[in-house]
């Protein structure tokens, strides 16, 4: 196997073994799409209790779907890393039955530190957020006795 299977298998071993222990993730039937590298698509269709008083997709569960998009991605070379600062903007609004994906691209990473880059689309692909984070490389592995 190449070093590029190698990585990939791993991260895909290591996005089965987040979703495993993911309980706010199953909670809200997210869905690991892919992952790779510095890299998973996340989604999640928006559902009535995700509704804020004016009848739209509430921010924090679309922070939320490109927070663990993030976490996936920043985490898939089987190292722990969590999150240091994240902001996010709302170009549109996503409603009641949008399927609503994240993709999440590693930008840089060097050393303890990376920066990762979120877009979250609807089923129509109208961008409803844009999210930027910035992780520490802990020293703790996903899955031990694998790095």
């Amino acid at each position: 196997m190449t070093d590029q299977g190698r990585a990939q298998a791993l991260a895909e071993q290591v996005g089965a073994a987040l979703r495993e222990r993911d309980n706010s993730a199953r909670f809200l039937d997210l869905g690991v799409d892919e992952i790779r590298p510095g890299y998973a698509r996340v989604s999640m269709t928006v559902t009535e209790p995700m509704l804020n008083g004016i009848g739209i997709c509430h921010g924090g569960f679309t922070f939320m779907l490109a927070d663990d998009a993030f976490a996936y991605a920043c985490s898939s070379y089987n190292r722990v890393a969590v999150g240091v600062t994240c902001t996010i903007s709302y170009p549109a609004s996503a409603q009641l039955g949008d399927r609503l994906t994240a993709e999440c691209h590693e930008i840089h990473r060097k050393g303890r530190t990376g920066t990762y880059d979120c877009t979250v689309t609807t089923q129509d692909k109208v961008v409803v957020a844009l999210f930027r984070g910035q992780c520490r490389v802990l020293e703790a592995h996903i899955i031990e006795g694998n790095s």
